[in-house]
């Protein structure tokens, strides 16, 4: 994302790499460390609870094996050379010990260090001149029985910035070659390696963003003191006969539009590693849905010759694709083996699934994606994975079951490229993945925009980092297109280079330029757009339609209100009572959980500002805790709610990301749930208006619109509108009878003409329901007759300033609701499930009542849970039934209570 102050940061930045350079060059040696007239770096502090450290035993012929667990140690702790530090039996006590993928920070937290690192500002206790010197990296393994006539083979996957690399005591590769966040390495170890046990080391030297093609935060939250500089992804140690194979992956086209045939393209790289021509056979199977087809066939390789063998075949009736939403997620698998005089040499393997995506630009600029022949508008959140690295397959898999929870169908990867499992999970739960490069550091130098310029070197590293990571990414169904560049579309020499390495690598779904509206060949126009605003509007920006705005037209890469406030309970977890009382009280203080980097985004004033203006100044902290519950759930909403409205329209609204999914850490701003996995109001707002077929009111004209998200058609659909008075009287009742809304159509009911004589602050109702009375969908709206004004003259690339405020005070006067609850909980095959019924038995409305499991009447929030409704809103004599469902093995032990908070009904309060 684009950010002005950046440049500023990087002038900075500069300069100490220039100190850095000095002291630690890219290319130096494996113990090079400061000038004799430096100040030496600090020492780390030892390990507090060091793991266990796991040697790896190697498997056998066809076999790849990743590293265990790791050594890890300063080089200003060990001063002995690589050809030392890798020999077995060196005494490493007192190293850390890091898990098979961890940067250093990460080690050092495995290893008990710096226990409450989020909490607070104990980040910046760190010293990052620990991180100014290399780092070693250590591990065994052992290989069983002979190595002879076969070949070893260490494959390095992402390690920060790049390392020199040792095998027993011999170096084998040099950071001038191992150099970048994303290329992987194949180093022949067959002549160092024996039988028994064997030691690797890696010297991993300084990272910085800014001078290396690997991967930087720039305001999503503070950078992590070791610039992520380590190991993580895996290490391999692959086995092999003669000949061994790799990237095996397949490539569907499917038969549009009647989907009852694909033909599937086979490909496999055979290397022929020996001196001497060799005669392989390459057979196998493809599986998963019907009857196996058998693939084989001999070929013969030249000494040294790397030969793709190509297989055909056609599937009829094959089990399709599709993205969460559109229909099921199955997936095929592909085993192949080389065997060579009736010996297995190699073996390679995938999952993919049979799909087929296109896509273009559709009338108003906007990236139209195709899957399967049908036209699915991408709804999804940026990604942003742990701030150290750190590998949690569970929390990925509940952060994406979040996704589709939420109503959503896509996530962009804005750099930060994920480790192989988390496509893997993508692709079965059918969530679509935007990937590609992230700006403003050392990978968009060339736009200005920050880090040292490229050299012939970086444009190697570039380049082979764009094969690499296709490899790892085409045959995952779930990834849908690789943008090539961010803020700015690469120049075409550039661009040239990542699209031939892409279709090198057989890549079959869309290069798209740039996520901003910027073109470059051979690519042409990206039909994507990144005009903000990234801090606060009101809910009716979303429906402007101007070309320098980022409401709903086109497709908007990243974009949302910015601010999300948690609920107090996790407040509590990150911050002190000091800094919770700046966010009321002192809005333009830079709060360290807020943009990182001394960005725009470092204080509230523009959400505070607009949060008193609307709704009143906060008297309190839970004062302002619920008054910004109620500025995410409308603003979030709003959000969401304009793109659907446009789904089908002239010029529509074809994709949007909203920036963002979740957070690295714990924060104040862009996410839909929060780094714990908590949920607050902007989740909520988020998933009402994701709902599979929703009514709405939209802002701009006052239409209340049915927006159909499925694939399929409605059935007949009956619309209502109330419009309630401040005490929750009913002012206006209208009907709409609408036919049946198409998949992936939005259907006007009604415009609504708000009556004379309402409370400055007041509300509207909507209901949805289906031939049979049944509820389909229902959403309640807080509105002012006194509207927003938008001062678009104003308008700055990360907000528009308003010149008026809608008057939303009235809210803050209502009596509290009295509220009767009931919970029963049950629980089946391993989820247990939680109703909370409540009924507005008062007088007056019980605005965003949100219902929290937790663990006994003084615990902690489940997480993650699956809320059917939360934060919703009830009128006197109104009930629902709120029902959630999660693993019963996250109560350990405690029996499950519900929290209850609201508006105006008190609290909190447990309900058991």
């Amino acid at each position: 994302m684009h950010l002005l102050t950046r440049r500023h940061r990087h002038w900075a930045a500069a300069l100490s790499g220039v100190l850095l350079a000095a002291l630690v060059p890219l290319g130096a040696g494996a113990n090079a460390r400061a000038d004799a007239s430096a100040a030496p770096a600090p020492l780390p502090p030892p390990p507090v609870s060091t793991p266990r450290f796991a040697d790896t035993t190697v498997g056998g012929q066809g076999s790849a094996t990743p590293i265990r667990s790791w050594q890890v140690q300063s080089s200003a702790v060990t001063h002995d050379a690589g050809g030392t530090v890798s020999r077995t039996g060196y005494g490493t006590h007192g190293w850390y010990v890091a898990p098979a993928r961890s940067t250093v920070m990460a080690a050092m937290l495995a290893d008990g260090l710096y226990p409450d690192i989020f909490y607070s500002k104990n980040l910046s206790q760190v010293d990052p001149a620990m991180f100014q010197v290399d780092w070693w990296y250590r591990s065994t393994f052992t290989v069983r029985g002979g190595t002879s006539g076969g070949r070893t083979v260490l494959r390095a996957d992402g390690i920060i910035p790049g390392a020199d690399v040792w095998v027993n005591g011999k170096k084998v590769a040099s950071r001038d070659t191992v150099r970048g966040g994303y290329t992987v390495h194949d180093v022949d170890i067959t002549d160092v390696v024996h039988p028994g046990t064997n030691a690797l080391a890696f010297s991993v030297p300084p990272a910085d963003p800014d001078k290396d093609l690997t991967l930087g935060w720039v305001d999503w939250n503070q950078d992590p003191p070791d610039n992520n500089m380590g190991i993580w992804r895996d290490v391999e140690i692959l086995r092999t006969g003669g000949v061994s194979l790799s990237d095996a992956h397949v490539t569907p086209s499917l038969d549009l539009p009647s989907l009852d045939r694909a033909s599937l393209t086979v490909s496999v790289d055979a290397h022929n590693a020996s001196d001497r021509p060799a005669t392989v056979t390459v057979g196998g199977t493809i599986g998963g849905h019907g009857t196996p087809i058998v693939l084989r066939r001999t070929v013969g390789l030249a000494a040294g010759q790397t030969r793709t063998v190509t297989f055909t075949s056609t599937v009829r009736h094959p089990a399709v694709w599709w993205p969460v939403g559109q229909g099921a997620h199955p997936l095929y698998g592909l085993r192949l083996t080389a065997t060579q005089g009736g010996r297995v040499s190699d073996r390679a393997s995938a999952s993919f699934g049979i799909r087929t995506v296109t896509s273009s630009v559709a009338p108003g600029g906007g990236q139209q994606f195709v899957v399967n022949g049908r036209t699915v508008q991408l709804r999804g959140g940026g990604w942003a994975p742990d701030m150290f690295l750190r590998d949690d397959p569970r929390r990925t898999g509940a952060q994406l079951g979040y996704v589709s929870d939420l109503g959503l169908n896509t996530v962009r990867l804005e750099g930060k490229l994920e480790n192989p499992e988390f496509y893997d999970l993508a692709d079965r739960a059918g969530i679509m993945v935007l990937a590609g490069w992230e700006c403003c550091d050392k990978w968009e130098a060339w736009a200005g925009t920050g880090g040292e310029p490229w050299d012939a070197a970086d444009h190697t590293v570039a380049t082979r980092s764009a094969a690499d990571e296709a490899v790892l990414l085409h045959n995952h169904p779930s990834v849908v297109a690789f943008l090539i560049g961010s803020d700015n579309a690469p120049p075409s020499d550039i661009a040239t280079a990542y699209a031939d390495a892409f279709r090198t690598a057989g890549w079959s779904v869309p290069l798209i330029s740039a996520a901003s509206d910027q073109s470059t060949q051979p690519t042409g126009d990206s039909g994507m757009k990144m005009n903000g605003p990234y801090a606060y509007v009101p809910p009716d920006y979303w429906y402007s339609k101007r070309d320098d705005e980022g409401g709903a037209i086109g497709f908007d890469s990243e974009v949302s209100a910015g601010e999300s406030i948690p609920n107090q309970d996790n407040l509590d977890q990150f911050m002190t009572p000091q800094e919770q009382r700046q966010l009321w009280q002192e809005p333009k203080t830079d709060q360290y959980h807020a943009g990182g980097n001394g960005s725009q985004f470092s204080d509230l004033s523009i959400f505070d500002n607009a949060l008193s203006e609307r709704y009143g100044p906060p008297t309190g902290l839970s004062d302002y805790v619920r008054k910004a519950q109620l500025s995410n759930y409308e603003t979030t909403r709003a959000q969401f709610e304009a793109f659907g409205a446009n789904q089908d329209a002239a010029q529509p609204a074809t994709g949007v990301i909203y920036w963002m999914l979740n957070n690295a850490w714990p924060s104040l701003h862009w996410h839909l749930f929060d780094s714990n996995l908590d949920q607050d109001a902007a989740y909520f707002g988020a998933k009402k208006a994701d709902e599979p077929v929703h009514v709405q009111f939209a802002y701009d004209t006052g239409a209340v619109q049915v927006v159909n998200h499925t694939p399929d058609p409605t059935g007949a659909l009956t619309a209502r509108v109330l419009v309630r008075d401040l005490d929750g009287s009913v002012r206006l009742d209208q009907r709409a009878d609408l036919a049946p809304v198409g998949g992936g159509h939005t259907a006007t009911a009604l415009t609504l003409k708000p009556p004379a004589g309402l409370s400055t602050a007041y509300f509207v109702e909507l209901t949805l329901t289906d031939a049979h009375g049944r509820q389909v969908s229902r959403n309640v709206y807080w509105n002012s007759t006194k509207p927003d004004v938008l001062n678009h003259a104003r308008t700055t690339w990360y907000y528009t300033p308003q010149s008026g405020y809608a008057d939303l005070t009235g809210l803050q006067s209502l009596a509290g609701a009295d509220i009767h609850a009931t919970v029963e909980t049950t629980g089946h095959g391993g989820r247990t499930r939680t109703a909370v019924t409540l009924r507005n038995t008062g007088k007056v409305p019980a605005v965003d009542l949100h219902t929290t499991v937790v663990r006994g009447p003084s615990g902690t929030h489940i997480a993650p849970v699956s809320w059917s409704d939360n934060d919703v809103t009830l009128f006197p004599g109104q009930r629902v039934t709120l029902t959630a469902s999660y693993d019963g093995a996250g109560l350990h032990g405690s029996a499950p209570a519900v929290q209850l908070t609201g508006f105006n009904s008190g609290g909190p309060t447990v309900l058991r």
